[in-house]
């Protein structure tokens, strides 16, 4: 081992201030080989941190899965990608840190080293040239900036002077390359093209219905969401090329066959527009992950029909780009769409560009995006979130949501005119009414609904307006179409989703 002072300044033995300095210089290092694969690729599959963010997913125990769900919601997703940022940090900041040490023993430059070393992480992290060799680019700038000014003989006269100076150096490297990186990289999502011309009129005249439709409350999405939540299993979605993308067929298939993009969105009498509402089986009673859309595709049975189902008595597989899957009796599968666009334009690539599956009345994790494979099998399979303990497959629970209030002003009763309002809806069942209380559930009033939209799945708007001078607690509940009354229990979302009456309290 060489006893000669470290040149390029990357990893000095000599005493703690040096080694302290060395590892804040690989801790920069490795911010910005993750900063530089961000640049270049953004938040897609070959960002070198989807895949250790796929590690951290398949990893992390059930139970802890479903307590973050409940508990923490898409804060729980948040956090579990920060870790797998902070580990892929570390992982290059070891790599460089080892880079430095062979340099070392070698007599040559870090900064020589250090880079080779990266890309080669990088390279097996994702396979892709251009994540890697940003990724090698940024920790090497890095490397190399440490390493201006410094000599043997600036750190023999003052070791502590040659620290401080490697540090700084080091960390304004791994800031300018996280500043590129943030501005740059939100520009590389994998977004997807644009539409090739105007909404069709179809699509336009329905949308303009919903909008007609809408009740004119502050504070509750139109019957057409304005944003529409997002769930994933992973924490960087998938980027298929329309272009190279297909949809096969398989199993106890008569004929296997596969279908491109070209191949659905050219069969027009087959194509569809449906409004279409999506329930997260995870969120919380009064949460807001339940939206609506106006999909645009063609019912699954057809793409079934022309391969040829061998037995009725089957179930079906649903496979995604991002290896999700979810299984299905044959016969759920018999009003099933495949979208391939929201809102008259292509799917967005976070609602499964450039084809997902709805199967009506649902919850919404049962409706595979990023779709690939259609797979009949002979016997029952667990999906996803079934092996998982989740209920998966099967209708969504009746839910009235409260998600407004607004106090319109003094009433003529001396009190104060107060306006309540959310979404109540129960999958194809539909919704008859919606009644609120506002004695804690002593009496009940039926609220206003907004019609009904042209859908089977869509859920409605209600509003209620009464006056109060005092607090008072405010109930909601819905019927759905077959007469049914939700449950008043309240239930958690783990295993098969929330139930029961939203409650508030309200001052005047």
């Amino acid at each position: 081992m060489s006893d000669r002072p470290d040149a390029g300044g990357v990893l000095d033995r000599r005493d703690s201030r040096g080694l302290l300095a060395s590892t804040v210089v690989a801790g920069a290092a490795g911010v910005a080989g993750v900063a530089g694969s961000y640049a270049a690729v953004g938040r897609t599959p070959a960002f070198v941190a989807a895949p250790i963010s796929e590690v951290v997913v398949a990893s992390t125990p059930d139970a802890v899965v479903a307590w973050s769900i409940q508990t923490l919601g898409n804060l729980g997703a948040q956090l579990g990608f920060l870790l797998a940022l902070a580990l892929t940090v570390g992982l290059f900041a070891l790599t460089t840190a080892v880079a430095a040490l062979l340099a070392d023993r070698f007599a040559v430059p870090p900064f020589a080293v250090a880079p080779v070393a990266c890309v080669a992480v990088a390279l097996a992290l994702t396979g892709s040239a251009v994540s890697t060799l940003a990724a090698g680019a940024g920790a090497g700038l890095v490397v190399a900036l440490a390493s201006l000014g410094v000599d043997r003989e600036s750190e023999t006269a003052d070791s502590s002077r040659s620290a401080r100076r490697r540090v700084l150096q080091a960390v304004a490297g791994a800031f300018a390359v996280g500043g590129v990186g943030a501005v740059l990289g939100t520009r590389e999502g994998g977004d997807v093209p644009d539409a090739d011309g105007e909404i069709s009129a179809g699509v336009q005249s329905l949308l303009d219905e919903a909008g007609d439709k809408s009740l004119d409350v502050d504070g509750i999405e139109p019957l057409v969401s304005e944003q529409f939540y997002q769930v994933d299993i992973n924490n960087v979605d998938p980027t298929p090329d329309r272009e190279d993308w297909t949809l096969s067929v398989t199993g106890a298939v008569e004929e296997e066959v596969e279908f491109d993009y070209d191949d659905l969105a050219g069969m027009n009498d087959a194509t569809e527009h449906r409004f279409v509402t999506l329930r997260c089986v995870g969120e919380r009673l009064n949460g807001k992950k339940m939206d609506t859309a106006l999909w645009t595709g063609v019912p699954v049975m057809d793409l079934l029909d022309s391969a040829g189902i061998e037995t009725d008595e089957c179930c079906v597989m649903l496979r995604a780009a991002d290896d999700y899957f979810e299984e299905f009796p044959l016969s759920a599968l018999e009003d099933g769409f495949l979208a391939f666009e929201m809102n008259g334009e292509a799917l967005p690539r976070g609602h499964g560009y450039p084809v997902r599956a709805l199967i009506p009345g649902h919850w919404g994790e049962i409706n595979v995006k990023w779709l690939t494979e259609i797979e009949v099998l002979e016997e029952e399979a667990k999906g996803y979130w079934e092996k998982r303990g989740w209920h998966g497959t099967g209708p969504v629970n009746t839910v009235a949501k409260l998600h407004t209030v607004n106090r319109l002003g003094d009433a003529a009763g001396g009190g104060t005119e107060i306006q309540v309002g959310g979404h109540a809806y129960a999958g194809t069942r539909g919704i008859r009414r919606v009644e609120v209380s506002t004695d804690g559930g002593d009496s009940w009033s039926e609220a206003t609904l907004s019609e009904r939209l042209p859908a089977e799945d869509a859920w409605r708007q209600w509003e209620y307006t009464y006056e109060a001078a005092e607090p008072h607690e405010v109930v909601v509940r819905a019927t759905d179409g077959e007469g049914d009354l939700q449950p008043s229990e309240e239930t958690n979302p783990f295993p098969s989703g929330p139930s029961g009456w939203v409650s508030k309290r309200v001052e005047p």
